[in-house]
């Protein structure tokens, strides 16, 4: 059973400091959106660029936290929630959503598209376009009315088609030639699945198993995850066929469970399936040293190694391995619990084991304080680590999308609203 203490940590402190800092600083209320090019310590506005997916991911964030206080699992007003996530829905689709039908990466403060590198184009990346389909999913469904999950709809199918073409554009990580993503069938399974819930549609039903169903063929028979598998058995002691990332490991895993209705028969879809998968991302991401999830590993374990082509995607993986990112922890703390509420035995020991170790070291090391949000870029040992991951972006997305989700899974009642507790 879900620990109500440990739900009512994560409820106060998504209320009390991640959702306060955010509302108190993100939304531009000048040209909506949300503002996100904040430092790694939440101190300083270094650009006012709207990169798109971060639209989308607060569009989508502010719809559920409306719905959840609606529902009484927050103790929030809905209707600021509701606000935020329809003027950034509007502002992705009045200036991010291109004629031709995809997304622009990032536009000014105003909302015009610019292009992220001289000659790179508007349009440079798949995950634009299907967190843009999530944020207006996730309007859809408290407002189905404005036409939010038909957009979703379409961006999600033109989006599936773009990945099934190959060569595809997947700014901030493109892929190295002669690999299969992980991360594409993981994205059309999380999204697809939302927009499903926002439309009904067989189409997105048949979407989300066909990515299950993908996924699946990347786990191997020692419950081991491949993040970039080689098409040449030849290249498969490669750096980029043996590394492997624990954290898309662990988010993948509460998106199949999410979507187990949609995706029966998968071989992915219950959590005795899940768990083993889960306790080897955690014992494999694991850093025994300082504690926390590594940001990637060898598939043995450790630093990642193998023979290199040069491909800057290599350097990435060689030069960032041992970081502590905000997005594993806040991940692996859901996936955990929500798996070990669902399995018995060694399994739902072992996991709960692991959300426990998992909290214990995630509130000791990212929160940056009351009402504040977290740090989200740290060093090996822990302390911060000022450098640039993938976007210059202090993202509104995976911290409090995981602690609403903890709530939501213990089914916790809210205390009253923030303002009335903290005035009494």
């Amino acid at each position: 059973m879900p620990d109500p203490t440990a739900a009512e940590r994560h409820r106060r402190h998504l209320v009390d400091d991640v959702l306060a800092w955010w509302t108190a600083h993100g939304p531009d209320e000048e040209h909506g959106g949300v503002l996100t090019c904040w430092d790694n310590r939440s101190a300083t506005l270094v650009s006012t660029d709207k990169y798109t997916w971060s639209q989308g991911r607060w569009a989508w964030l502010t719809a559920r936290v409306a719905a959840a206080a609606q529902r009484g699992v927050l103790g929030v007003d809905p209707e600021p929630f509701l606000e935020h996530s329809e003027r950034t829905a509007r502002f992705v689709r009045e200036h991010a959503l291109l004629p031709d039908g995809r997304v622009a990466f990032v536009t000014d403060r105003a909302g015009t598209p610019r292009e992220p590198r001289p000659g790179s184009g508007l349009a440079t990346s798949v995950f634009a376009d299907l967190f843009a389909a999530l944020g207006f999913a996730g309007l859809a469904q408290v407002r189905p009315e404005g036409g939010w999950g038909a957009t979703a709809e379409d961006l999600l199918h033109r989006a599936a088609g773009t990945i099934a073409a190959g060569a595809v554009p997947a700014d901030p990580y493109p892929v190295p030639e002669g690999h299969r993503a992980f991360a594409f069938p993981m994205i059309l399974l999380g999204v697809g699945e939302q927009v499903h819930r926002a439309t009904g549609s067989a189409e997105s039903a048949a979407l989300v198993r066909a990515a299950a169903g993908e996924l699946a063929g990347h786990v191997g028979a020692d419950h081991d995850v491949a993040e970039m598998p080689a098409d040449d058995p030849r290249d498969r002691d490669g750096l980029v066929a043996r590394h492997r990332t624990p954290g898309h490991t662990l988010e993948a895993l509460w998106f199949a469970h999410h979507a187990r209705d949609l995706i029966a028969g998968t071989g992915l879809d219950t959590p005795q399936v899940l768990a083993p998968i889960a306790l080897r991302a955690c014992e494999t991401g694991w850093d025994a040293e300082h504690g926390g999830l590594l940001r990637y590993t060898d598939r043995d374990g450790g630093p990642p190694r193998g023979s290199r082509t040069g491909h800057p995607y290599e350097e990435l993986v060689a030069g960032t391995w041992d970081t502590k990112l905000w997005w594993p922890h806040a991940e692996a703390m859901y996936t955990t619990t929500l798996l070990a509420a669902g399995t018995a035995g060694t399994a739902e020991t072992g996991l709960a084991a692991w959300a426990e170790r998992l909290e214990t070291y995630t509130y000791a090391t990212f929160p940056e304080g009351p009402g504040r949000e977290w740090t989200q870029i740290r060093a090996r040992d822990g302390s911060p680590d000022d450098r640039t991951v993938a976007l210059p972006v202090k993202d509104p997305f995976h911290v409090a999308r995981a602690l609403l989700l903890l709530v939501e899974q213990a089914g916790t009642t809210a205390a009253p609203p923030i303002t009335e507790r903290n005035t009494s």
